[in-house]
């Protein structure tokens, strides 16, 4: 019973926690590679190769003694809408902290829990009914969500920590960030955060035709390398930037190529456990993460609309999570006071059994 309860609440957690953590890892990362000069599409190609290489191996072993079904089209018919997907996410995600910062990346990324609520309830996998005040809470977390990063958006404020002059990476970009490119950039991960929740909703469906996350994660991979190299290749023409030096866009890459594998192994298996909504609730821990690290290693600003708008996105976060407890709860109650009565009907059945065997 213990192991069970560590299976289906402590695992996911940990796992959620430990992947927001690696996600924000891998925004500086980034951020610091493309003021080293890393493009998009050469980043993309090169770590969605060294992620299929990885998880090669690992596919092959679990397909052979999983007993999986027989890989069909509706599978890899969705799996290649995974692919696009993600590949129009990423870009407008990565371009989006190229003309902004990890830090409103972070906080934008809270849009996520709204979305994904808003697309499960209009592919009916989440209830929406309007005198419950369980969907109340999850319908005003959603609001104070959207609030929330239009402010940090749409107002900047004065600076609370200003930019460091000499930070840790010394990547600090000479041009700074003007206000166009931080609502551009803002705008474009809106964009990409409403994409990933609608790829979490299909990749829901996968799971449930094809429960295997090891061997689904690497078909993604394996379909996403396919399809984006010939794409990659044509849109970076330049043969110099396909050549990789030993500094920051290589740790980059090789971090994304076997980080990124490991995080959508665990994404698929806590989606496969949890749902597309439990999933998206932890985005708002990466606010604090980004926000230390892009000082620290950047040399960020944090601004005070960052700030305020963290802190209403917050409460919105917190009270779509009240609501997904409370639900939780009542339907566990739910099946607790039926099971008494199951097992009182067997046991009504198995007394009328016996007088009937003692007549007899």
């Amino acid at each position: 019973m213990a192991w069970r309860k560590c299976y289906k609440d402590a695992l996911p957690f940990s796992a959620m926690v430990a992947t927001e953590c690696i996600n924000v890892g891998l925004n500086i990362l980034y951020k610091a590679s493309t003021l080293k000069g890393l493009g998009f599409y050469v980043f993309i190609l090169y770590s969605s190769a060294i992620g299929t290489l990885v998880l090669l191996p690992l596919a092959f072993i679990f397909r052979g003694t999983a007993g999986l079904p027989t890989i069909k089209w509706p599978l890899i018919n969705r799996i290649l809408l995974l692919v696009l997907i993600a590949f129009i996410a990423q870009l407008c995600g990565y371009k989006g902290i190229e003309y902004s910062s990890p830090t409103l990346a972070s906080a934008i990324s809270n849009l996520s829990p709204a979305f994904t609520y808003i697309l499960a309830v209009i592919f009916r996998m989440e209830n929406l009914a309007l005198r419950s005040s369980i969907t109340q809470a999850k319908i005003i977390g959603t609001l104070l969500s959207i609030s929330g990063a239009f402010i940090v958006l749409f107002y900047k404020g004065p600076a609370i920590i200003s930019p460091s002059q000499s930070p840790s990476l010394s990547l600090h970009s000479p041009r700074g960030t003007s206000e166009t490119n931080w609502v551009l950039g803002g705008l474009l991960l809106a964009i990409e955060n409403l994409l990933f929740s609608g790829w979490r909703i299909v990749q829901t469906q996968v799971m449930k035709i094809y429960p295997a996350e090891i061997v689904v994660v690497f078909l993604y991979a394996l379909c996403g390398t396919i399809i984006s190299a010939p794409v990659c290749l044509m849109a970076e023409g330049n043969l110099r930037a396909w050549t990789l030096r030993p500094d920051v866009a290589l740790v980059t890459i090789i971090y994304s190529g076997f980080f990124g594998s490991s995080i959508g192994v665990v994404l698929a298996w806590v989606l496969h456990l949890k749902g597309p909504v439990y999933v998206s609730i932890f985005k708002p821990l990466s606010i604090i993460i980004a926000a230390a690290m892009g000082v620290i290693f950047l040399g960020d600003a944090l601004y005070l609309g960052s700030i305020i708008g963290a802190i209403i996105l917050s409460i919105g976060f917190y009270a779509v999570i009240w609501a997904k407890h409370k639900e939780e709860l009542s339907l566990g109650s739910s099946s607790d006071d039926k099971t008494p009565l199951l097992n009182s009907h067997k046991f009504e059945v198995k007394v009328h059994l016996r007088r009937a065997k003692d007549l007899g």
